[in-house]
């Protein structure tokens, strides 16, 4: 009974872990990683770390324009924020 309760409850809290997809397109299709990272920085984001995740998404982590700290997750293809988290 209580491994069944434990295989239970794992299955349940891995949909809160799950990883956020922001493409299925070919890597080919995606914009060049400098490139967007200019465009960023262009539009007052200061980024200290960049990263691609395993859900496809461009992450970066820095601050906004408004100094804020921000964890962005974007779709690599049309560059739109796909998740957004801003600190206070």
């Amino acid at each position: 009974m209580r491994i069944l309760i434990a295989a239970t409850l794992l299955l349940g809290s891995s949909a809160a872990f799950a990883a956020t997809e922001c493409t299925t397109a070919d890597k080919s299709t995606w914009q060049d990683p400098d490139k967007f990272q200019a465009q960023l920085k262009e539009q007052g984001y200061k980024i200290n770390k960049f990263k691609v995740t395993k859900g496809n998404c461009y992450e970066i982590y820095g601050f906004n324009k408004d100094g804020k700290k921000v964890e962005i997750y974007h779709d690599p293809v049309t560059g739109k924020a796909v998740k957004t988290e801003i600190e206070d």
